[in-house]
């Protein structure tokens, strides 16, 4: 069945089911990616559906997200509708709809990082994407079953903390249409009840067991309360990505745990700590091109810009990028 007639039927029968005992679930997003999240397909492949589906993120930005290739990515979503077409669709109930929540979850925090930082296109931030995955975050809150799992009631808490911590910067993350990186951030601009929301929402969980979205808003939370750039608690931010790696071992927290190692023990420990990390598209050699330059090695560093430049699907952090490395001439 065609993307667009899988859609069209998905969105029918979203209009038709009940969650629980006649009582309707209201809202159409939420209907759509909890049907999507069906047990024909895996966690990963509910979440890919509901995004290219449900959401619209670009098949290229999905395949980031998964840390895939496009062409691999688009293989996948073909194989999900596959599987799809021609199911019977009712929205579960009992421990089935939790495990689908648990889906929708995921969904969320991913939406909501294409918004954040978009791997394609010319924007530095799709703020109506990332604000659709903040209010998706809120609604799941709202149908949560009162007397489910409770550490993934707090992982729900911890991941609207989470993007309300970091939607709350995006006014100050653009200028003139290019990117604006956080030291040089106005943070007047920053969005102060949404932080404030956030941290209500983080000071009852402060004793609760690590947990990846936990760690991920106690680390945007240090940023949050820093009053300057320079009076990060780096020291706090680098303990907590300890955690996280202990907990979820992947390249992406490798590589942000390495920008902390290198605000506390220089650029050079910092690059050490990438040793080893394969990630695809610009933000690996990105970064090392700024941690290169920041250790004095020039050359280096305009090698890294290019091979960053050349990854870069993002129009606006592509001009970043060789901003950045003609600054080094």
């Amino acid at each position: 069945m065609p993307l667009l007639e899988v859609e069209a039927d998905l969105a029918a029968r979203a209009r038709r089911v009940m969650a629980d005992a006649g009582e309707p679930l209201t809202d159409e997003r939420l209907r759509l990616v909890l049907l999507c999240a069906h047990p024909r397909l895996s966690r990963e492949a509910a979440s890919a559906l509901s995004l290219r589906l449900v959401l619209g993120v670009p098949t290229a930005d999905v395949a980031r997200l998964f840390l895939q290739s496009t062409p691999t990515m688009a293989a996948r979503l073909t194989r999900a509708r596959k599987k799809l077409a021609g199911e019977r669709f009712a929205l579960p109930q009992g421990a089935e709809l939790a495990d689908r929540l648990a889906v929708a979850a995921d969904v969320a925090y991913l939406a909501f990082t294409a918004g954040y930082a978009p791997a394609t296109g010319d924007a530095v931030v799709r703020a109506e994407l990332a604000g659709e995955a903040v209010r998706l975050v809120r609604v799941l809150r709202d149908v949560r079953p009162p007397d489910g799992d409770p550490d993934r009631a707090t992982e729900l808490d911890a991941l609207l903390a989470l993007v309300l911590l970091q939607h709350s910067r995006r006014d100050a993350r653009v200028r003139d249409g290019a990117p604006v990186l956080l030291p040089d951030q106005d943070r007047t601009a920053w969005h102060q009840d949404e932080i404030g929301e956030a941290l209500d929402l983080l000071a009852p969980l402060a004793s609760a067991p690590p947990a990846p979205y936990l760690l991920q808003a106690l680390v945007a939370a240090e940023h949050a309360i820093a009053p300057t750039a320079a009076a990060t608690a780096w020291d706090r931010v680098l303990a907590r990505y300890d955690e996280l790696l202990a907990l979820t071992d992947t390249p992406v927290v490798r590589l942000n745990r390495a920008v902390a190692v290198a605000e506390v023990a220089g650029p050079r420990a910092g690059i050490d700590a990438l040793s080893g990390v394969a990630l695809r598209g610009h933000r690996l050699p990105s970064l090392r091109a700024e941690l290169l330059r920041r250790a004095g090695d020039l050359d280096g560093a305009r090698h890294a810009y290019d091979a960053a430049v050349a990854l870069c699907d993002n129009a606006a952090e592509r001009d970043h990028l060789r901003g950045r490395r003609a600054e080094l001439a």
